[in-house]
């Protein structure tokens, strides 16, 4: 054959070859858009599947969204309404108590105006003694039983019964308001209780001018000073009474006055053995009559607290003796609960081994004698 006709025959064939292919191709096509157009409709069908499921799935979430709120707001509803009513119970209690408190407070206030009137009142009533006072302290009589009266006061208050006595007559004849007992060396000493009051308001008057105020002042110290005269010279008695004795001013603006602007008039008591005081420092000086009274006392009944303590150590002594003897009977009761105690286990031992069968059988003319049958039983 010649090449010719080979050339032809394979290009016949190669022809014959890709017009195979492209039908093939062709029909591979034909059947691959088949299977996408299929593929496509099944993706289709599934998406609206998927989305028919979806609304379902989105509706019954739905419906069990709205059931759930529903319920909570039911059970908010609830909630809240409880606690409206908590809320409106305390406020109502708040309230009552406010109310209360309010009440209590308007009662505490008229208690209060009550109180107020009625010191009020008091207050008048004191002004009007505070008047009565006043008019009592004018008169020289008057204030002299005032200044009699305090000194009694201070004096009970503080000494006891034995150790004073009010309006005591001395040996001369002459009434001293109270006189103290006290322990020797000092003896009976002499009170007197003096009021030197117009010239000392003169004093102070503002209505009067300085001429005047001076003296009234002059006047004043010679008032203290006859005071201190008459006192020394009637209560000082030696040895009935003591070498001093106590001039009672019952004012304490009195006594200041003298003690800070009239050292001369001091001095001149000191001089004739008076010793001036006021309520205050009477009330020192009381005081330590009292201690130095109980003081003398205690050393009076120190013979007493020295045998009552001779008799304690004896008796102490006999309760040593008695213990001692107690404690040997114990030691002794001991002894002897030990030695019980002992043959009390003995006999234990004993009915053990006869519990036991645990006999010994050796006759007794031939048993030897231990230790333990010599032990006390």
């Amino acid at each position: 054959m010649s090449p010719e006709i080979l050339l032809i025959a394979i290009a016949a064939a190669v022809m014959i070859a890709m017009t195979f292919l492209v039908i093939r191709m062709g029909i591979l096509s034909a059947v691959i858009r088949n299977m996408f157009s299929q593929q496509a409709k099944l993706i289709e069908d599934k998406h609206r599947e998927m989305i028919k499921d979806s609304n379902e799935g989105l509706t019954k979430q739905g419906d069990r969204l709205s059931e759930m709120l529903a319920k909570t707001s039911d059970q908010l509803r609830v909630v809240v309404e409880g606690r409206l009513d908590q809320i409106s119970g305390r406020v109502t209690e708040r309230l009552d108590e406010g109310f209360k408190k309010t009440n209590d407070t308007f009662i505490n206030v008229m208690t209060r105006l009550a109180t107020i009137d009625e010191a009020q009142k008091k207050i008048d009533g004191l002004t009007t003694n505070m008047m009565s006072l006043q008019e009592l302290l004018g008169d020289k009589r008057s204030r002299g039983a005032f200044g009699e009266v305090q000194l009694d006061a201070l004096v009970r208050n503080i000494l006891p019964a034995g150790a004073y006595a009010m309006q005591h007559t001395l040996s001369n004849n002459n009434r001293v308001d109270c006189v103290l007992h006290l322990p020797p060396p000092t003896g009976m000493v002499a009170v007197d209780s003096k009021f030197p009051l117009e010239n000392y308001h003169r004093m102070f008057d503002r209505d009067t001018n300085e001429t005047e105020r001076g003296l009234a002042q002059k006047q004043f110290r010679s008032d203290l000073k006859k005071h201190i005269d008459d006192i020394s010279g009637k209560y000082i008695l030696p040895p009935e009474t003591c070498d001093g004795a106590v001039m009672f001013i019952p004012a304490e603006a009195v006594f200041a006055e003298i003690h800070a602007y009239m050292p001369d008039v001091v001095d001149y008591a000191m001089q004739r053995r008076v010793w001036i005081v006021s309520p205050t420092t009477l009330m020192a000086v009381l005081n330590t009559a009292r201690a130095v009274l109980k003081d003398v006392e205690t050393r009076e009944q120190v013979h007493i607290i020295k045998h009552e303590l001779s008799k304690l150590g004896q008796d102490f002594g006999r309760f040593d003796d008695r213990m001692k003897k107690l404690a040997e009977h114990i030691r002794l009761a001991n002894q002897d609960v030990e030695e019980v105690h002992i043959s009390s286990r003995k006999i234990s031992q004993r009915f053990a081994k006869i519990e036991s069968v645990d006999l010994d059988l050796t006759p007794v003319e031939n048993k030897p004698i231990t230790q333990s049958d010599k032990d006390p039983v």
